[in-house]
């Protein structure tokens, strides 16, 4: 998920967005640990993903605006 479509998500739904791909980074690691995982690039794109909705939950915080 790009800046860009995060950015037009309401709060609401970055916060269903954050716990989601947390749930995917759990279970991509989780994968990686049994060694059932096939694609290895999901674990820092998702890492990505949750720093991105992060940012964008802070800059609304701080009432900043992109």
């Amino acid at each position: 998920m790009d800046i860009e479509k995060v950015r037009q998500l309401s709060d609401p739904e970055l916060e269903d967005a954050l716990r989601e791909a947390k749930q995917d980074l759990w279970g991509a690691r989780f994968a990686l640990s049994t060694r059932q995982l096939k694609d290895y690039s999901t674990i820092p794109l998702t890492r990505r993903t949750i720093a991105r909705i992060l940012t964008v939950q802070r800059e609304r915080k701080l009432g900043k605006t992109a």
